[in-house]
């Protein structure tokens, strides 16, 4: 397939910036089996390999149910449910170890062997799994006793860390040992929640056998914050294995993990599409807003010069140098989304008029029409407001009906400042809007 050259820079360019904000970052990524034995987990495998030549430590955890359930279903036995977990007894246990152990031979070997007619050929890439789970017997829960499958009591977090420092992918299986001696079959997607939580990682990824959250439409939902993830799962009146994924998702955000992603494996490529591009291959839930509105800093200036040169070339805004940005960036305030500029606006105040000039407002073009520049002419009105300004003008010669749309009215250029007014630019002839506060 050939690539076009102008797109493969634009795409470049595009997700430098995220792939600097992962470097050093620890992930912990969830998979199933019928992962690893689909067609396309050599190339979730070199994806893999490219995250962890990036830089990011990687966690892995994968899970055994379709495995063991295989091998039950071949000697004509069955797992029991008890709520949704499973109940292990000794002899199931022994095949759960037979699964685990299969499994993990599979993954290490495709680790090792799987890069060869890729780019990452000539990668080290190190694998290693150990006893870093220790774990408790689950109990007898409404008079069933649930045997040999367990819960977590402690991660041997420092052992992890000094695997990661020396840049091995670490891979758990989902058993946990006793002190005693004995192996606990764990669920994996609790363990990877847990896992994360312990580690403080940067991100918890799940990738699913299913195409992710959707809203009454059928529409993928991109972004949930965490209290909004809690109310979709208490209005949920079916139990599916997304919303298994989803209860785990919750935990990990409630215990510190920043994102949490909700991917469908199956998209080839859909992990690297989630990591380097704004919007993602799936659904993520953050405990913090996805855009944040903060003040700008001299880092910033070259994320609003890429947004305002293009508005400049077109006549839109007034053009302003690096240096002028650079005097005026105290004015300033940006949207950021993932390290990255996607809306910036300027406030100028005049205190002794007590108003201040809303000006050099620019979104992202993929962020039109998506509420961006409102949302940034809201938070400056409260900036204002916290002033106790009296109100905000802008100067506009594209934009009018925008502005009257929320709020502003048509004035004449002797309401602006005096200062404001004498360096009003005939030639352009902008429109003078206010709007009192």
């Amino acid at each position: 397939m050939t690539i076009d050259a102008s797109q493969f820079v634009k795409w470049f360019r595009a997700a430098t910036p995220y792939i600097h904000v992962h470097r050093n970052k620890t992930f912990v990524i969830k998979f199933d089996d019928d992962a690893v034995h689909s067609d396309g987990f050599n190339h979730l495998i070199h994806d893999l390999a490219l995250l962890n030549s990036l830089g990011i430590q990687l966690v892995l955890v994968y899970g055994t149910r379709a495995s063991i359930e295989k091998l039950l279903n071949s000697e004509q036995l069955s797992l029991e449910y008890h709520k949704g977990m499973r109940v292990t007894t000794a002899a199931v246990m022994d095949y759960v170890k037979e699964a685990a152990g299969k499994l993990r031979i599979e993954i290490e070997a495709k680790l090792s062997m799987g890069l060869g007619n890729t780019p990452m050929s000539n990668a080290e890439l190190r694998v290693c799994s150990g006893n870093y789970v220790t774990a408790k017997p689950l109990g007898i829960l409404d008079g069933v006793d649930f045997q040999f499958t367990g819960e977590i009591r402690s991660i041997d977090t420092d052992a992890i860390f000094a695997k990661l420092k020396g840049h091995e992918i670490v891979l758990v299986p989902p058993i946990g040992y006793s002190t005693t001696g004995e192996a606990f079959n764990l669920s994996a997607d609790k363990l990877a929640s847990s896992l994360a939580t312990h580690l403080r990682a940067d991100k918890l990824i799940y990738l699913m056998e299913a195409e992710g959250l959707v809203d009454s439409d059928g529409r993928l939902i991109r972004q949930l914050l965490l209290d909004e993830a809690r109310t979709l799962l208490a209005d949920s009146e079916e139990t599916t294995a997304i919303h298994s994924y989803l209860d785990a998702a919750i935990i990990a955000c409630a215990g510190g993990v920043p994102r949490v992603h909700l991917i469908d494996r199956r998209i080839d490529g859909a992990i690297l599409q989630e990591l380097f591009t704004r919007d993602g291959s799936g659904t993520m839930i953050s405990n913090l807003p996805y855009d944040v509105i903060r003040p700008a800093g001299i880092d910033d200036i070259n994320g609003i010069l890429e947004l305002l040169e293009p508005l400049e070339r077109q006549g839109v805004l007034v053009e302003r140098s690096r240096e002028k940005l650079e005097l005026e960036i105290d004015h300033f305030t940006v949207m950021e989304r993932d390290g990255v500029i996607i809306a910036c606006a300027a406030l100028y105040p005049f205190a002794a008029e007590h108003t201040a000039e809303f000006a050099c407002l620019a979104v992202h073009p993929e962020y039109n029409n998506e509420g961006r520049g409102e949302q940034l002419l809201s938070f400056m009105e409260n900036a204002a407001a916290r002033k106790k300004l009296k109100s905000i003008f802008a100067l506009t010669t594209h934009a009018e009906h925008w502005f009257l749309e929320r709020g502003f009215a048509n004035a004449a250029l002797e309401n602006l400042p005096v200062e404001r007014k004498a360096l009003y630019n005939f030639q352009r002839n902008s429109k003078v809007l206010i709007k009192k506060l």
